[in-house]
C-alpha cells in the first residue's frame, strides 16, 4: 500500500512524500507523485502516530478495577484521537486487585486485539506519599519492597515498563537501583521529596518525573523541589498533563520548551473519558464527576482535581495553539519522546523506512482523518 501527502512530517519538517506501507511496517519513502498511490491525502499532514503513557481508562473502563472487554473496547477507540499505542496505568489500590489488575492486561496483550497497541504497564503507585497522594486512595499507599514489586511483575510476565513512587519511602534506593537493573522506568511522582532527594533518586537509577507540576513538591528559588530537579536533570524524561487544565498554558510553554527531546504529553485519562458533562463515576472508591472545561473531579471529601478526559489530538492543538509550544517539540512530545522513554524508539515514533507504520493523518483542526496501526487503517 502506498499513501501520500504534500505534508509528510519526516525529519523534522513536513515535506511532499509518499509512505509505502508492507506488512506493517514502512517499507520505502517516495518523493511525491513518484508512484500510483492507494490514498491521497492532498495537503492534509501526515505525521507519526500518537503514543500516551500514562492514561488509567475511557468509557467506564479503568485500568485497576479490570475488565477485558471494556480494555478491548478502549484500544478499539483509541485510533479516533491518533493514537497508536499506551501504557494502561494503574491506579493505587490492593496488593490483590493490583496483581489481578496487571495479569489481565498481559493476558490481552497477549490476543492482539484491534486497534492501539499495549506498549507495557505504567504501575502509579502504591509506592507514594500521602501528602501527595493527589486522586490515590490512601488506605492503600505503602512502603514499596523489591520483594512485593517481583510479585507484581511475575503476574504480568515483565510487562511493568514505567513505575512511578516516591523516592524519599524508598529506603537506600533499593527498589529504584532494582527497577533500573532490570529495565523499569522509575519516575518520581506523588512526592514530598526534597530536590536533593530527587537528584540522588536520579544518581540512583530513576529516568523520569510523573505529570510535572502536579503531586510533587514546587519550585521556588531557595526549595527546588521535584520541579525543579525535573527542569536541572536535564537529560531525564518527564510527563505532563496538556489539556490547560493541571497547569496553565504559560506552565507548558516554559515546560517543553525546557525539555525538549525529554518531554512526554500525556492524558492521565480516566474511565470517564468519553462521557457527557456532569457524569459521575467510582474511582477507587471515590466519586468523580466531569467538569463543563472537561477536567475531571473528586467531589466526596476534600474536593480536588482527579485526572483528564483529554485526547491526544486535542492536547497536540493545546501545545500548538494556545500554550505557543512549536509545532516540531509538541509532536516529539506525542511521538518519538514517548518512545525514547520505553526504549523503543528504534522502531516506533518516526516516518522512517524499518519502523512500524504507526500513522496518523491529520485535519487542519487536528481531528484526526485516519490512523494506520503497524499500517492497519482504523477509521
Amino acid at each position: 500500500m502506498i499513501i501520500q501527502s504534500k505534508r509528510v512530517y519526516i525529519a523534522s519538517a513536513f515535506v511532499p512524500a509518499q509512505i509505502e506501507i508492507e506488512d506493517g511496517v514502512i517499507r520505502s519513502i517516495f518523493d511525491y507523485d513518484t508512484k500510483p498511490v492507494d490514498q491521497d491525502y492532498g495537503e492534509l499532514r501526515i505525521v507519526p502516530g500518537f503514543y500516551d503513557v500514562h492514561t488509567h481508562g475511557y468509557h467506564g473502563y479503568d485500568a485497576t478495577a479490570g475488565g477485558k472487554d471494556g480494555l478491548k473496547a478502549w484500544l478499539k477507540d483509541l485510533p479516533m484521537e491518533g493514537v497508536c499505542g499506551i501504557c494502561p496505568t494503574t491506579l493505587t489500590q490492593s496488593h490483590d486487585t493490583l496483581k489481578k489488575a496487571v495479569a489481565e492486561i498481559a493476558e490481552v496483550k497477549k490476543e492482539e486485539p484491534e486497534g492501539a497497541e499495549i506498549l507495557g504497564i505504567h504501575f502509579e503507585g502504591p509506592y507514594l506519599d500521602v501528602k501527595y497522594k493527589g486522586a490515590q486512595p490512601e488506605e492503600y499507599i505503602v512502603k514499596g519492597t523489591v520483594e512485593e514489586f517481583k510479585e507484581y511483575q511475575e503476574a504480568c510476565g515483565g510487562m511493568i515498563k514505567i513505575i512511578t513512587m516516591a523516592p524519599e519511602h524508598d529506603e537506600d534506593f533499593a527498589l529504584t537501583k532494582y527497577c533500573a537493573s532490570t529495565g523499569v522506568n522509575v519516575s518520581i511522582g506523588h512526592t514530598d521529596t526534597t530536590y536533593e532527594t530527587a537528584v540522588m533518586a536520579v544518581a540512583n537509577g530513576a529516568r523520569g518525573f510523573t505529570h510535572t507540576y502536579n503531586g510533587m513538591t514546587a519550585l521556588s528559588h531557595r526549595a527546588n523541589g521535584a520541579v525543579g530537579a525535573a527542569f536541572r536533570c536535564h537529560d531525564t524524561y518527564a510527563e505532563c498533563i496538556c489539556d490547560g487544565n493541571h497547569s496553565t498554558y504559560a506552565a507548558l510553554n516554559i515546560f517543553f520548551r525546557e525539555k525538549q527531546g525529554y518531554g512526554i504529553m500525556i492524558t492521565d485519562s480516566l474511565m470517564c473519558k468519553g462521557y457527557e458533562v456532569g457524569s459521575v463515576f467510582d474511582f477507587g472508591g471515590q466519586d468523580v464527576e466531569i467538569y463543563p472545561d472537561g477536567s475531571a473531579h473528586i467531589t466526596t471529601g476534600k474536593k480536588q482535581l482527579a485526572g483528564s478526559t483529554l485526547r491526544v489530538n486535542e492536547g497536540l492543538k493545546i501545545l500548538v495553539e494556545k500554550a505557543l509550544v512549536p509545532f516540531e517539540i509538541a509532536i516529539d512530545a506525542a511521538t518519538i519522546n514517548p518512545m525514547r522513554y520505553l526504549r523503543m524508539d528504534d522502531h516506533k515514533g518516526r516516518i522512517l523506512a524499518g519502523y512500524d507504520a504507526d500513522i496518523v493523518v491529520l485535519n487542519d483542526d487536528y481531528s484526526v482523518k485516519q490512523t494506520y496501526c503497524k499500517g492497519k487503517a482504523q477509521l
